[in-house]
């Protein structure tokens, strides 16, 4: 069936959105309009300039007989500073004050829109890395790094912090935890993770670092390589923190449970990943 240019449009950026960083000849998409190449290269450049000006990403174009076209998530600048301030006031809310100075972040993490944002900056933050997978611990961390593998269209693995049967074969390891400095387990299937790939490490809270600190050592195991490391929010803390090199979308200042007041600030996405937006 022969497509209008307008079909081809709407067609051509679901197909990529819905395949980022997977390159994409231009044959296949010849071939699925049948259309000609020409056509196909100018309806990539529309789609491009929309992606751009509207804060959706943005096209690679690879040349020669093997190239084609890649979609890569990325985000403005200025979208992101508004998505962060929002999640700022969200979770700044006094009434997400638990006993004992914990917060509240499960509603966050149950809506699909806040969830996919989430994702998508986290994403965007990396997207130019080479990752084969990303990882989390069990279990809040769980819906955040399938959000993130789904906008990098890599496969997510889960590290757990007990054995289960259905898991197979595991390889533990004991780890100490940064904040309450109390020996802990995790373990990791070892079909979940073949030597030598390339593991992002997605978390939703980091204090002192200890549990991602543990994912790291956990991957040493499998002689696989750390390719960044990615969390929702970042705690203030005094002591020396156990990771160096991270991103993060809030950095949660201070906490106090006499007067009901919880401080957040943007973290660490604008000053130290910068590069990875477009459109500054």
């Amino acid at each position: 069936m022969k497509f209008r240019r307008s079909e081809r449009l709407v067609d051509m950026t679901h197909y990529l959105m819905n395949h980022p960083r997977e390159l994409v000849s231009l044959t296949y998409f010849s071939q699925r309009y049948q259309s000609a190449k020409s056509s196909i290269s100018e309806d990539l450049v529309i789609i491009k300039d929309t992606f751009e000006s509207q804060g959706i990403g943005t096209l690679q174009t690879l040349p020669g007989a093997a190239g084609g076209v890649k979609y890569i998530p990325k985000v403005k600048k200025e979208y992101a500073e508004v998505f962060i301030h929002h999640l700022c006031q969200l979770i700044a809310d006094p009434s997400r004050l638990l006993p004992g100075g914990y917060l509240y972040m499960t509603d966050l993490l149950g809506d699909p829109q806040i969830l996919n944002e989430v994702g998508k900056h986290l994403a965007s933050a990396v997207s130019d890395r080479d990752i084969d997978v990303v990882m989390t611990v069990a279990t809040k961390g769980i819906p955040i790094a399938q959000t993130v593998a789904h906008h990098l269209n890599v496969p997510f693995i889960i590290v757990r912090r007990d054995n289960i049967v259905t898991e197979g074969s595991t390889v533990s390891i004991n780890y100490v935890s940064g904040s309450s400095k109390r020996l802990q387990m995790m373990s990791l299937s070892k079909r979940s993770l073949k030597e030598g790939a390339k593991v992002l490490i997605v978390d939703d809270f980091m204090k002192a670092g200890g549990t991602i600190n543990g994912m790291v050592n956990l991957l040493a195991e499998f002689n696989a390589i750390v390719a960044g490391t990615a969390v929702l929010v970042e705690s203030e803390y005094e002591e020396e923190r156990l990771v160096d090199d991270y991103i993060s979308l809030i950095k949660l200042t201070d906490v106090n449970v006499k007067e009901s007041k919880i401080n957040v600030a943007a973290g660490n996405y604008f000053t130290d990943q910068s590069n990875f937006l477009y459109g500054k």
